[in-house]
């Protein structure tokens, strides 16, 4: 993937999650949740994230299981596009949040953000660990029911089944996806 397609794709990534949070402030928001309106519209676009990288993160190992045996030098176009697209994400959030949040409420997620975008970054840009960055992008699929699950929340909708089994598969996700996942890479490393 040629420079002019990374920076397409991360610029092109960056426009896709404004426009997505755009529609989502125009979306009807529940009463509970108007109180923070902006904070609902963040969550509902990294939900949006979450989803989309989950299943393309499956999809990198699915279509190219190589690259399970090689994180650092093998990888393919198409997951070399997810890291790029990923940051494009972290860099429209990280924007999002300096514009909307105090910062002594955020200093810890910027700080995560910044160095997303610096390990990504020097991964697609130097072609290697793009694989291990994939591995890292697998945890998006807890976050899909973490993300559900601060919605749901918000919406005042904490104590019906829909919650409960959505904080089940949140819990196992979470044992699956961020406890082992990030176990194995640095047992990996």
């Amino acid at each position: 993937m040629e420079l002019s397609s990374v920076l397409l794709t991360t610029g092109g990534s960056v426009g896709f999650f404004r426009c997505v949070n755009a529609t989502v402030r125009e979306l009807p928001v529940p009463e509970s949740a108007r109180r923070n309106a902006w904070k609902w519209a963040n969550i509902a676009t990294s939900f949006v994230h979450s989803c989309i990288t989950a299943a393309w993160g499956v999809l990198c190992f699915f279509l190219h299981p190589q690259m399970a045996e090689d994180l650092i030098e093998t990888h393919s176009v198409f997951s070399h596009a997810l890291v790029s697209f990923s940051i494009g994400y972290f860099i429209y959030d990280f924007l999002d949040i300096v514009i909307n949040q105090k910062l002594s409420l955020s200093w810890e997620l910027l700080f995560h953000h910044f160095v997303v975008i610096a390990c990504f970054g020097l991964s697609v840009l130097s072609r290697r660990y793009v694989g291990f960055a994939v591995v890292a992008l697998l945890v998006e699929l807890n976050s899909v029911f973490l993300h559900l699950r601060q919605m749901l929340r918000m919406a005042d909708n904490a104590g019906g089944t829909p919650y409960r089994v959505n904080s089940m598969i949140n819990l196992g996700t979470y044992v699956v996806f961020r406890i082992n996942t990030l176990a194995w890479m640095t047992r990996w490393l």
